[in-house]
């Protein structure tokens, strides 16, 4: 038998009323650091008395706290994403639950304050799933709701002067559990501070701050509730010892918005304490069917936020914390949905000091019974309702008086009950002045916002237009489309992608009521380990021989485990650009694409480039304007004339820094073409006879074997191919999902393609090699003719390619694959970059002249899959250190990527360390790749960026390259 606690329906005992979070003068005793820990299997076998002071705990292990104790090596980690990794039996709860006993033993110092002149109060920030908890052997309690606050008052139980003893039990598992099941790894322990808050008498309970702009006359209204006898002073607003519980007016004030945070210090005032406040004015209001703040729509340029780190789990440093939304800041995002539970209180605060707008999310989501038809979904059984409301009591008591807290979410893939409308019903009477948001609800019964997860662009076009599929019930209808809209998840960052950014946006840009989305997600989940050999890598779900996990679909964000941004991410951040630069009839177009801002705050630099190289640079003046409008201004006269491919960048900077943006950050760019446009080389070289001598044909500076015509030689270096290759290691985006398009390629056997010499020739100046490339059991083929050429420097190929039966799916990539010496460890090229870029996620490359060794060149995805590709380059060359390699050339462009190892090897790969370097530099020259898409979770790649089988032609130019003198 389960004791009750466990099992009641996840309900906390002992625990005071919910209210702000919030610091002050008075005494606080930080309980953080080793504390005595022993983990149990099962409750039943955890030591009987551990909560008595005398109890021996000296053989226990030493844990720091917060912790999530499988990080610490007791027990292990395990992900799952929807379904629970028990028996669903609500409230039941495995008898197989780890039970971690934590034991430590503090001083407090006599006289200290609170235990004689007030009361003194124990504060866990958070504990997951459940914690049991006693003071001096007196049980004060138990915890639940694993990431929100719990308080209990020790004043009769604390014992200044003397050593004190605080024993909390904490389970793994508990009817909280339930309630939990929210795409993330199960670490259990007390993973937030643990404090002693001295409660001085006729201290500052509660406050809740009222602040409201408004945008017609920019007059603030403040008003201060407060239980205490308080006074308020808010000095640069010219309040000064003002009465707390009264509505001040002022005439002006600087409102808060997610692009100016303006915060204004104040300070409560007691006779016992004084609590300092931060205030930001702003109103949020939905008018005519249309999120605004401060009279004006907003857009959401946002990403969800899980709390993670890869050595600490659940734990988060405070400098990383700031790091991580600075970060977001220079990325162009605006907004945080804190997914899916209210995060860490310091990172609202941060919020509001750099700018971000929130979604602040309740701690809920039951997202497995969904696999069971929703049987027994705790959403619609009143034996849930005093939880689901505690939990939202405890989010919004919490978070209440944060600016950028915007609007409030009833949690997430919980199905839908009278349990949310009971949650609805709360926080509207508690808060009127903030939306209310849940994805679940899709008749919008309850809720202020139409939300989505991942519906396509077909889709989202059709709820802008507010032409979206009618409801049966036509009240709710009406309701719903009356109704602003955003994409609460979208663009699945799993591995290589998101594709079709762009597309979004411009819906975004489009449709008033689409008020953009949340990318899903920030951060990959990956845990840091090591090999028997020291090298690195991230483990996630299997990695810990869980029984049940959900294996890698918890590395899907836009920022590494350790958060290095990827290419997705630098992606995001050119799609959302606040400043769009663009060429226009007159000149530059400079759109202002913020929602409040001028662009005074940026300085416009140009940079003009000939071939790559820089010929002039200067400043553009641009003429202020405000958001929404767009000014044309002219091609500075340094930037125009000249011969050759010239390219005009004009980028964005911060004039001076800000919080989160540091003078000089780029925030936009944009690039034009100028001066002469030349027509695109087509020519390949000729002139040169081939020859043949027994089993090998040269022709110019070239070597072929005869037995599939394929290139071993060029000048003096040792060469395999080029041969027509369509396979790629496929992305998440390709392996998930519906489609899984990559289960059909595999079915057609593209990763085993042979090829066939169907006929070799040679005369008239050129070589021409005809294959038939096809998989084994598979009547459907590529013919594909090589026709060389070639001169004394240089060969020149054309490859034209043509279907052969009916292709059923698209094919991966299109193009030649060649290996090189390993030696070749040093890239050069003009055309896009500097990062990876695919058809439908390519906006962030620009063209320039790049270089970056071989190694460079990859993308370390956690799950290693299709990686690296350059775009549109004009040339490219690999060099060894001495200066000798290969240049190739596309007639006019080429997309390329370069490894120490193969297709194959990627896609047999299931961690960065089981990739091997061979002893070839693989290059891959293409000439078109399979969009990406989304769909992971999602939908696939957009019909234009969908590669098809037909024929095609395309051509190049090899040259040797001798070592430099």
């Amino acid at each position: 038998m389960q004791p009750a606690y466990l099992e009641d329906f996840a309900r906390p005992r002992g625990t005071l009323s919910p209210r702000a979070w919030f610091r002050s003068d008075a005494a606080a005793l930080d309980l953080a650091g080793p504390w005595r820990f022993l983990l149990s299997p099962t409750l039943l076998g955890a030591p009987d008395g551990f909560w008595r002071q005398d109890f021996d705990d000296g053989d226990w292990a030493v844990l720091p706290v917060p912790s999530s104790w499988p990080m610490h090596g007791h027990g292990r980690p395990a992900y799952t994403n929807v379904n629970y990794p028990f028996p669903v039996e609500p409230p039941h709860v495995p008898t197989d639950n780890p039970t971690g006993d934590h034991r430590l033993a503090f001083a407090v110092p006599a006289g200290w304050p609170g235990a004689d002149r007030g009361r003194v109060v124990l504060r866990f920030d958070g504990v997951d799933s459940c914690g049991r908890v006693w003071l001096n052997g007196h049980e004060l309690g138990v915890t639940q709701g694993s990431r929100l606050p719990a308080e209990f008052d020790v004043t009769p139980w604390l014992r200044p002067g003397e050593t004190n003893v605080l024993a909390v039990r904490v389970h793994q598992w508990s009817s909280a559990s339930y309630l939990e099941d929210q795409d993330m790894w199960w670490l259990p322990g007390i993973f937030r501070e643990v404090r002693l808050l001295a409660r001085p008498t006729g201290g500052v309970e509660d406050f809740f701050v009222h602040a409201d702009f408004d945008h017609t006359t920019g007059a603030g209204a403040l008003r201060v509730d407060c239980a205490a006898a308080a006074r308020l002073s808010v000095p640069e607003l010219g309040l000064v010892d003002a009465p707390v519980n009264y509505t001040h007016r002022i005439r002006a004030v600087r409102a808060w918005t997610a692009e100016t945070p303006q915060l204004y210090a104040g300070e409560l005032v007691t006779a016992a304490e004084r609590v300092p406040i931060r205030i930001g004015f702003r109103t949020v209001a939905i008018v005519d069917g249309v999120l605004t703040v401060n009279g004006r729509r907003i857009v959401f340029r946002g990403v969800n936020r899980h709390e993670f780190h890869p050595d600490t789990g659940r734990v988060v440093p405070a400098d990383t914390v700031r790091a991580e939304l600075e970060l977001m800041k220079r990325h162009n995002i605006n907004a945080v949905r804190t997914s899916h539970y209210p995060p860490h209180p310091d990172v609202l605060a941060l919020c509001d000091e750099l700018g971000l707008w929130v979604v602040d999310e309740c701690d809920l989501e039951t997202h497995g019974f969904g696999r069971l038809g929703w049987r027994r979904n705790p959403s619609d059984d009143p034996r849930w309702t005093d939880a689901y409301l505690d939990r939202m009591r405890r989010m919004v008591e919490r978070d209440k008086n944060h600016p950028s807290v915007i609007m409030w979410s009833l949690g997430n893939e919980a199905g839908l009950g009278a349990n949310h409308g009971a949650m609805a019903d709360w926080a509207r009477g508690r808060d009127p002045g903030r939306p209310i948001h849940y994805e679940g609800d899709r008749e919008c019964r309850y809720v202020d916002v139409y939300s989505r997860m991942y519906a396509d662009h077909a889709e989202v076009d059709a709820i802008g237009r507010r032409a979206e599929k009618p409801l049966d019930d036509p009240a709710l209808d009406a309701r719903r489309r009356a109704m602003p809209f955003m994409l609460c998840e979208y663009a699945h960052a799993m591995g290589n992608g998101p594709g079709g950014l762009t597309e979004y946006q411009e819906l975004f840009e489009r449709y008033p009521r689409c008020q953009g989305g949340f990318v899903w997600e920030w951060l990959d989940h990956g845990i840091r380990r090591r090999t028997a050999d020291g090298r690195e890598f991230f483990a996630y779900g299997g990695d810990f021989g869980e029984p049940l996990h959900d294996g890698n679909f918890v590395i899907d964000g836009l920022v590494f485990p350790d958060r290095t941004p990827s290419p997705g991410l630098v992606e995001f951040a050119k799609v959302i650009e606040p400043v769009r630069i663009e060429a226009a009839p007159a000149g530059i177009r400079i759109t202002n694409r913020y929602d409040y801002r001028g662009l005074d705050h940026l300085r416009f630099e140009w940079r003009l480039e000939a071939g790559g190289e820089p010929v002039a640079s200067g400043e553009l003046d641009v003429p202020p304007f405000g958001p929404g409008a767009y000014a044309d201004v002219a091609v500075p006269p340094g930037a125009t004339g000249g011969t050759g491919e010239r390219w005009l960048t004009v980028s964005a900077r911060v004039a001076h820094g800000e919080p989160g943006l540091p003078a000089g950050h780029e925030v936009a760019w944009g690039q034009l073409p100028v001066g002469s446009d030349p027509t695109p080389d087509a020519s390949v070289p000729a002139g040169r006879r081939p020859t043949r001598l027994g089993r090998e044909i040269t022709l110019g500076p070239g070597t072929f074997e005869s037995a599939h015509g394929r290139l071993v030689r060029l000048g003096g270096l040792a060469v395999e191919g080029p041969r027509l290759d369509v396979w790629r290691a496929p992305t998440d985006n390709d392996s998930r999902g519906p489609s899984a398009i990559a289960s059909r390629w595999r079915q057609l056997g593209l990763h085993r393609m042979t090829d066939r010499l169907v006929d070799l020739r040679h005369g008239d100046g050129q070589l021409v090699v005809v294959t038939r490339v096809a998989a084994a059991q598979q009547e459907i083929g590529l013919l594909t003719a090589y026709t060389w050429t070639a001169d004394d420097l240089a060969l020149g190929l054309r490859v034209t390619i043509e279907p052969d039966g009916e292709w059923p799916v698209p094919l991966p990539r299109l193009g030649l694959r060649m290996a090189v010496p390993a030696e070749l460890a040093r890239v050069e090229w003009f055309g896009g970059g500097p990062g990876e870029a695919y058809p439908d996620s390519r906006r962030a490359a620009r063209i320039g002249r790049f270089g970056a060794a071989v190694d460079g060149l990859q993308t370390p995805y956690v799950f290693p899959q299709e990686n690296g590709n350059r775009a549109a380059a004009r040339w490219l060359t690999l060099r060894d250190d001495a200066g000798r390699g290969l240049r190739v050339e596309g007639r006019p462009t080429i997309d390329f990527a370069a490894r120490r190892w193969t297709s194959e090897d990627l896609d047999a790969a299931r961690h960065t360390t089981d990739l091997v370097a061979r002893d070839r530099v693989i290059l891959n020259l293409d000439v078109a790749q399979q969009g990406l898409g989304t769909a992971s979770c999602g939908p696939g790649p957009l019909p234009r960026y969908v590669l098809r089988a037909a024929p095609t032609t395309f051509a190049l130019v090899l040259h040797p390259v001798p070592a430099a003198r």
